[in-house]
């Protein structure tokens, strides 16, 4: 078992072309997963959708016992979030055999999609693009990943009992009608429960979408930290850190 967990460490945390090559896999694989989870929710259950949601939990699975055997401390690692919606994304793959609607849930894995520290990294340093957009790009993913699983939530709950939801895209439309407070009124959710799940999505979905509109419409700055007091941001042509006045060596886009 060494071997093959410093072969592991070597290709997570590694700083090789080998290691790079396998982190941007799977962002890939990852992105491919996101785009299946979309496509399929709106999609009646069928023998194909199944043997994919299989074929891809089994692959995320082994992504996740991967990264527990090369943890430090494996037990540490389900006091972590991040842990937590890998785990409910996994059983969330065979879920739709038994549940439907509970498949929205397999977007949890977006989580995990940008958040890996190495690949940030690798990201910033390829992607020129992702450099000047990368907290628009983690703000969008934040919000996207919520409206799916409240439209999950909305439709789990609602499907069955509630004459106005009869398929996920009610559900995605009182989410979306929800979260910007445009609320038509000719989707509600009844009883306390319907109610206190509207004003979840009304609180926390308006708190991200205008956190995404803050990044987008704020000035763009670099990201640079400052070597003496650490500040992040700076206007791209900051000789002088403008909190501790530290001369910054900033990179430009011809140092990559």
């Amino acid at each position: 078992m060494i071997p093959l967990k410093a072969r592991l460490q070597a290709l997570y945390e590694g700083d090789t072309d080998q290691a790079h090559r396998f982190r941007y896999t799977l962002l890939a694989f990852d992105i491919a997963t996101v785009a299946f989870v979309i496509a399929t929710s709106f999609l009646p259950l069928s023998p194909w959708i199944v043997a994919l949601d299989v074929a891809l939990g089994l692959g995320v699975l082994a992504d996740f016992l991967g990264r527990l055997m090369i943890s430090r401390a494996p037990a540490r690692e389900f006091l972590r979030l991040s842990t937590w919606t890998d785990v409910v994304a996994i059983v969330s793959f065979l879920a739709p055999m038994f549940v439907q609607g509970v498949g929205f849930l397999r977007i949890l894995r977006t989580l995990r999609l940008l958040r890996t520290y190495q690949l940030l990294e690798r990201l910033r340093h390829d992607s020129p693009f992702f450099r000047r957009n990368e907290e628009a790009i983690l703000a969008a993913t934040n919000l996207v990943v919520f409206v799916f699983v409240m439209t999950g939530v909305v439709y789990v709950t609602q499907v069955g009992s509630n004459p106005a939801i009869g398929s996920p895209v009610d559900a995605l439309y009182f989410t979306v009608t929800s979260l910007t407070t445009t609320g038509y009124g000719d989707i509600t959710l009844p009883g306390t429960s319907g109610r206190l799940i509207s004003v979840f999505v009304m609180i926390c979905g308006v708190t991200l979408f205008f956190r995404l509109a803050q990044v987008v419409f704020r000035p763009y700055k670099v990201r640079f930290p400052c070597p003496t007091c650490g500040l992040q941001r700076h206007e791209p042509d900051a000789v002088h850190c403008k909190a501790c006045g530290t001369t910054l060596n900033i990179p430009d886009e011809g140092a990559y």
